[in-house]
């Protein structure tokens, strides 16, 4: 058994916890995810091309960010670049999953790393800290029903978007910024944690109203890591040793 789950094996038990953990995780998405693919219908994206941006990208806050763009005939490398800036935060994910996932197949390490999304990472982290192992299948059990189930969403609000009533009146544009709160919460017994989310979001909003949207995103998360990293235990050790 230890060796299956060193190899990054597990077996059914295992697939089916992540999918009872991608449950709110769905429930939460659920109305971005429609209101993603009406958007990109008002925007000129024809059904199957909101769908395959959904599959190829598989990044909420991007995807918004790039059918408005697309919206406004901006040229194709602004959007590219603008996408890219608002999803360098997974690169940050992706250095601090694979420590996690190093025990994985290097193909399944490609896969995950392609599922890995804001919520599955915070469900990752945690995964490792209680249980001290992620397996693939349980990766698999919460990245994949996040995954198709985003298609789907977007699939169904490009087929009926315009029957959709405006979402502001209902608060539903709040459901998943509350729900990120929720997993940046479940963070909180870590050690230096409320200084660094506070630096993270202080240099945001200054971002945001200085450089401006969407590179804030970014420009905050980097703020938090590199606080994190100057006072991590590591750091302090080595200056207490100089």
């Amino acid at each position: 058994m230890t060796t299956d789950i060193l190899a990054g094996q597990s077996g059914p038990r295992d697939f089916a916890q992540g999918v009872r953990d991608s449950v709110p995780i769905i429930v939460a998405a659920l109305p971005f995810g429609v209101l993603f693919g009406a958007l990109a219908v008002d925007n000129g994206f024809s059904v199957f091309e909101a769908v395959l941006m959904s599959a190829a990208t598989f990044a909420g806050a991007s995807q918004m960010v790039g059918i408005e763009l697309f919206g406004q005939k901006v040229a194709p490398w602004l959007i590219v670049f603008s996408i890219f800036a608002v999803n360098f935060r997974h690169v940050l994910y992706s250095a601090t999953t694979g420590r996690r996932i190093a025990h994985w197949k290097p193909w399944q390490r490609l896969v995950g790393f392609f599922v890995l999304s804001d919520p599955v990472f915070a469900e990752t982290e945690r995964r490792g800290e209680t249980k001290g192992v992620v397996t693939w299948g349980w990766y698999l059990g919460v990245a994949i029903p996040v995954y198709f189930t985003w298609i789907i969403e977007g699939w169904v609000g490009a087929l009926f978007g315009k029957m959709m009533p405006d979402p502001e009146p209902y608060g539903i544009d709040f459901l998943l910024p509350i729900y990120f709160l929720g997993l940046v919460m479940g963070f909180r017994k870590r050690p230096f944690w409320l200084p660094v989310v506070a630096v993270s979001a202080v240099v945001s909003i200054i971002a945001y109203r200085t450089v401006g949207s969407p590179w804030h995103v970014s420009i905050g998360a980097l703020a938090g890591v590199l606080l994190a990293a100057m006072f991590s235990p590591d750091a302090r050790g080595k200056r207490g040793a100089q």
